[in-house]
Parts: C-alpha cells; sequence; structure tokens
C-alpha cells in the first residue's frame, strides 16, 4: 500500500511513531476487509451460508491427495516390496501418470503409501499401484488410527461421474479424487445407498444481469443478489453426517461444486466467483453441458428469506435429488448400450 510522504522532519522519534501508526492502520484496515471478504460475514460470501450452517470454511491437474489411516485392496500393477517413494505426493503422481491418456482404460486407479517411518518400519516408502476391479466402489481393506497407511483414488477420462438426478433433468458431476479425496468418498459413500430422501436444491439465485452466460462478471456490475448459485444438502434423512475437512480451495468457477463449511450444505456455482477468493472446498464439477438443468433450476419460483441478516431466494418448492451412479465410456461399450 503506498504512503503519502510527509512535511518535514520532525525527528526520528516521531518518524517512528507515525510509521508504527501507519501499519497498525494499515493491519485495521486489512482485518476489515478481511471480514468483509470471509464466506460469513459480508453479502458476497455470506450469499452461501445457511441459517443452520455447520462451520467455516479442485478438479485439479496439480492435487494429488489421499486420506490418511485407509489400505485400500486391490489388485497390484506395482509392487510396493519394489516400489518406493519418499511422499504419498510421489506415489500418487506415478499412478496419474499411467492414468493421463485420453483413450483405453486407466492401468492404475488407486495407490496405497506407506509413510509413517515408526510405524512402518521396513515398509516405509512402500508405493502399491492397484487397479481397481470398480472404482466407484473401492476394495477397501480397512480404516482408522491403527492404520498405517494412506490411500488415494484416480479417475481417469470419462471415469469418477456420478449423477444429480432431479425432476428437472441429471446434473453429471465429475468428482475430484486427488484434490478432495475425504468429500469423494462420502460422495461415494451416497451411491450404495437405497435412497437419498432430503437430499435437494432449496435455494435458487440466478445470474442476474451480473454474469454473462459464461459465468464471467459484468464490469462494474455489483456481486448479488441474486449470487449466481443454486444451493442444497446432501444428507440422506436418517444419517449421521461427519464433518468433511477442508480440503483444496480453488478460486470457484461456473459448474463447481462446494461444501458450505464442512457440509452437508453443499451449492452449484452459475458464475466465476473470484471474489469468494479461496475459502471453499471444491470436490467437483458439472459437466458443460448440464449447466442448463442448474440454470433452470436457478429460474424457478422463489421466496425472500434471512439467513445471518442476508436477503436470500429460497426455492418456493425444493428440489429432490438423488445421486446415482453413471456408466462410463467403457462400462458403456462393455454393455453394449
Amino acid at each position: 500500500m503506498p504512503r503519502r510522504s510527509n512535511d518535514g522532519d520532525p525527528g526520528r522519534f516521531t518518524s517512528t511513531a507515525l510509521l508504527f501508526i501507519g501499519l497498525i492502520s494499515c493491519l485495521i484496515v486489512y482485518a476489515v476487509f478481511s471480514t468483509l471478504l470471509r464466506p460469513q460475514g459480508h453479502t458476497h460470501d455470506s450469499a452461501v451460508v445457511r441459517s443452520r450452517d455447520h462451520g467455516d470454511v479442485d478438479g485439479g491437474g496439480g492435487c494429488c491427495h489421499g486420506v490418511d489411516n485407509l489400505e485400500l485392496w486391490g489388485p497390484a500393477v506395482k509392487w510396493g516390496t519394489d516400489f518406493k517413494f519418499n511422499s504419498s505426493d510421489e506415489c500418487c503422481k506415478a499412478c496419474k501418470v499411467m492414468c493421463s491418456g485420453d483413450d483405453g482404460p486407466c492401468l492404475c486407479d488407486s495407490w496405497v503409501f506407506c509413510g509413517d517411518k515408526e510405524a512402518c518400519g521396513s515398509k516405509f516408502g512402500e508405493c502399491w499401484l492397484k487397479k481397481q476391479k470398480d472404482v466407484l466402489v473401492p476394495d477397501r481393506q480397512e480404516g482408522g488410527l491403527k492404520v498405517m497407511w494412506t490411500s488415494g483414488l484416480i479417475f481417469g477420462q470419462g471415469q469418477g461421474i456420478v449423477g444429480f438426478e432431479t425432476e428437472h433433468g441429471v446434473l453429471h458431476v465429475k468428482l475430484h479424487p486427488e484434490c478432495a479425496p475425504h468429500s469423494v468418498y462420502y460422495i461415494l459413500s451416497l451411491l450404495t445407498l437405497r435412497h437419498c430422501a432430503g437430499c435437494q436444491f432449496h435455494r435458487a439465485e440466478n445470474r442476474g444481469s451480473y454474469w454473462d452466460s459464461e459465468g464471467n462478471h459484468i464490469n462494474n456490475a455489483p456481486y448479488g443478489p441474486p449470487y449466481g448459485m443454486v444451493q442444497g444438502i446432501l444428507q440422506p434423512e436418517g444419517n449421521m453426517f461427519t464433518p468433511i475437512p477442508t480440503e483444496h480451495c480453488p478460486t470457484i468457477s461456473r459448474g463447481s461444486v462446494v461444501w458450505v463449511g464442512s457440509g452437508p450444505e453443499f451449492f452449484i456455482s452459475l458464475a466465476n466467483h473470484h471474489e469468494w477468493k479461496q475459502s471453499y472446498t471444491v470436490f467437483g464439477s458439472v459437466l458443460p453441458e448440464d449447466m442448463e438443468v442448474a440454470e433452470r433450476i436457478a429460474d424457478l419460483p422463489t421466496r425472500i428469506d434471512v439467513w445471518n441478516s442476508v436477503n436470500v431466494s429460497v426455492l418456493e418448492k425444493p428440489v429432490s435429488l438423488t445421486v446415482r451412479r453413471m456408466k462410463s465410456d467403457q462400462e458403456q461399450e462393455e454393455s453394449g448400450s
């Protein structure tokens, strides 16, 4: 921040005092603006805060994360006894390299790494690359603090896509396990349930005249309301929910599927929200061709409600959704459909 120079020379002590006062002023200004831009503090970010919000709080080519204290089984394509690294990140990337082609199935879709020197002993550094029989239902041996392994999933081209089915159409969501593994494991757990009663969209904020059809913000336009997003909850009735830790928080773009805090509230962004900074875990992205479904939901009749002193647009009739497994390109070819 530029400072205006003082007239004259008031002396070393006075200069030091003025400099100190200036620094304090800058810190105060920074704190004020940080508060305004926090998810729960200003209309920009409080746009995604529900009255019963559960706490504060990519796809992404650069991520390579897994879940600690989890061991995945499955046929090995690289044996860890002969394949070692110094970090789980390196192990993950080794699997990713075997799943980076545009054609054909992934040769590796899961990895298991032993990174605790004390617990692993002679197994320290072992990196097991595996191929799951069904990557959406990974072969999980065990989990818990007693497990010394870290495991992760890799979804290749056309894999890791689930459907959020609604009466207005299906939103195909590409999950990002390398960036948000805890989130993705939770979504995969929903696929195993017989129902998702209670899962729904209950809030709709269209783009208005503030963002164009590609999600770009119009120069000099406000940032809402409306806020360019549809919000809901991913928690079946009767099921306990364990808060999800904050994971990768990239800049939110059109199509991002994002947790509010630690879940189970979530939203799908209809716009590129650079003004929300990097404050939310993004665990998936809606395929571009399905964004018209989200837009359709955003244009449904709403009523005004107040959440945390912010006016929001709540759907007059919530839209139920079901999380469904979608066949990959390979599965469709194998089934002949």
